[in-house]
């Protein structure tokens, strides 16, 4: 076939599997050097590869590994589309669909995957369908003024299958539309229905209708949706559904038709397995762990340890929360799992994380009886105090980004090492004193999202009246905050190599200098001239041999 934008280019046409032919129209085009299954397909068969987009500053050509443009990042250029145009993966999009438009070769389209959602069920779990079936009338609405329609409580659960078709003084009515004998739906709708618009129920939950048209406008959409991965396939897709209907109905206001602004996906905390030699599945506490493995704590029989996996009640690999709170706390049951790994990642729950975090908030516990005494900010400060000072502001605005971001374990990390920085700063001067006192405080403010209890009462013990729940969150201050001092990425041919530290404020040449003089680049170099290096102040610095 002949390329439709390179002229005189001819491409081939393979027939494989390899492209799903329900997939959009089944044909693609591929682009070797920027998807990897495409990359390798065209190795395979000794395909052209032609590089499309560079990270900027470089021309290393593909070879193994595609290289995938970001869409929201500037950070690479493309070429035969737009020549060197600087531009993110999503404006590349643009731009090649805008070429093919104004050739008249092709158009953008939106292709959709969804199905029909059924949303019926036979079973006694679910808010009843709201109709009625009528031999003459058909399928007849139940009546407003008898809406909502009740499941009855005397219900029989012996016999399997759907007892609301076995319960005939519920199921038999009379028609609402010409009075014969009928019968109601028996079916109730999915649980996902009553989930997939709550959020639009809570703007105004005393209403008299399904949602207020001014408390809708004021609170959606829904800022933020925190769930597990699989609600990106099903409540978040069934809730998309519901709330473009409430849109088209006038329940939500005219706005995208989207709920939420922005999803996180959460992950599952995990535990061990443990099998009885009879095969029955053990819980934690009904094991002993030693040096030979684990046994039975009534019996001493061998247990077999399964590997860890998501808890559930089926594997009874769950953890008793009241038991870890009799024995731990809840802040430290929080502050665990908040530091264990990145929320968007599995928990792997082991007694030792949960007393390595309990011996910390001891720890914090016992720094907060060794407090200095209020004073007054000294004129100057020495060096230990002026480097604690920074510690405690870069871990304020840290902590700050982290929270905002999710990554809470990084932030449980910058506490940890708060309080290292804190515990080994000494001095009897009141320059210390001040700077101790400033770390401390902040670091129990910082912690309360983590362990509320222990640093409100850590709060109360330093003579504070206000609660930290009720106030500002703290701010850092820029100027102590900032590194004099920063890393950069030192790359040869687009990889990197090594780190460069050179002054926030170097000047271009002496970052080029540094560059050159490094151990790392002079062996790549190996005595040749580099064509050019490329400095992006503040971000990467690239020698290009």
């Amino acid at each position: 076939v002949v390329h439709p934008l390179m002229e005189g280019a001819e491409l081939p046409v393979f027939i494989a599997n390899f492209v799903l032919m329900d997939y959009g129209t089944g044909a693609i085009y591929g682009c070797p050097a920027h998807d990897q299954r495409d990359l390798d397909f065209a190795r395979k068969y000794d395909l052209d590869v032609v590089d499309v987009f560079h990270p900027e500053g470089t021309d290393t050509p593909v070879t193994t590994e595609a290289f995938v443009p970001p869409k929201t990042e500037r950070v690479h250029y493309v070429r035969a589309i737009a020549g060197a145009e600087i531009m993110t993966g999503a404006e590349a999009i643009d731009a090649a669909i805008q070429k093919c438009e104004a050739l008249e070769i092709g158009e953008g389209v939106t292709k959709f995957r969804l199905r029909d959602w059924g949303v019926s069920r036979q079973r006694y779990w679910g808010c009843p369908i709201p109709v009625i079936h009528c031999p003459s009338c058909g399928v007849v609405p139940v009546p407003k003024e008898e809406l909502p329609v009740r499941l009855p409580d005397d219900v029989d659960f012996e016999t399997p299958g759907n007892p609301l078709e076995r319960h005939a003084s519920w199921a038999q009515v009379p028609c609402p539309k010409c009075g014969d004998a009928a019968r109601r739906e028996t079916d109730t709708m999915d649980t996902f229905v009553d989930s997939s618009w709550y959020f639009a129920r809570f703007t105004a939950p005393r209403a008299e209708q399904p949602t207020d048209a001014d408390a809708a406008d004021y609170w959606m959409n829904v800022d933020q949706y925190i769930g597990g991965v699989e609600h990106a396939i099903l409540h978040l897709l069934y809730s998309r559904f519901f709330s473009r209907a409430m849109h088209a109905t006038g329940h939500l206001p005219a706005r995208s038709g989207e709920p939420f602004e922005a999803l996180f996906t959460q992950g599952m905390v995990c535990h061990e397995t443990y099998r009885a030699v009879d095969g029955r599945w053990l819980t934690p506490s009904e094991i002993k762990l030693g040096d030979n493995g684990a046994v039975e704590a009534t019996t001493g029989q061998p247990v077999e340890i399964g590997p860890s996996i998501k808890m559930s009640k089926s594997k009874r690999n769950t953890v008793d929360p009241d038991t870890i709170i009799s024995q731990y706390g809840a802040d430290t049951a929080r502050f665990f799992m908040l530091s264990d790994s990145p929320p968007e990642r599995d928990v792997e729950w082991t007694t030792a994380g949960v007393e390595g975090a309990f011996r910390f908030v001891q720890r914090i516990w016992r720094m907060m009886e060794e407090v200095p005494a209020a004073g007054s900010m000294p004129e100057a400060f020495g060096a230990d105090a002026l480097a604690l000072r920074k510690a405690t502001h870069k871990a304020v605005a840290g902590v700050t980004a982290d929270i905002e971001g999710f990554t809470f374990n990084k932030a449980v990390a910058r506490l940890y090492e708060l309080a290292n920085t804190a515990a080994r700063t000494a001095g009897d001067g009141a320059d210390t004193a001040f700077a101790r006192r400033e770390a401390l405080e902040m670091l129990v403010r910082l912690m309360n999202p983590m362990a509320p209890h222990v640093t409100e009462e850590i709060w109360q013990r330093l003579g504070q009246e206000t609660m930290l729940v009720d106030m500002d969150w703290p701010e850092a201050d820029p100027a102590l905050a900032r590194d004099d001092v920063i890393l950069l990425p030192l790359q040869v041919n687009g990889k990197k190599r090594a780190e460069l530290e050179v002054a926030r404020d170097a000047e271009r040449g002496d970052v080029e200098a540094l560059a050159m003089a490094h151990p790392d680049v002079a062996r790549f170099l190996d005595g040749r001239t580099p064509k050019k290096v490329i400095v992006v102040p503040g971000r990467i610095v690239n020698v290009v041999v």
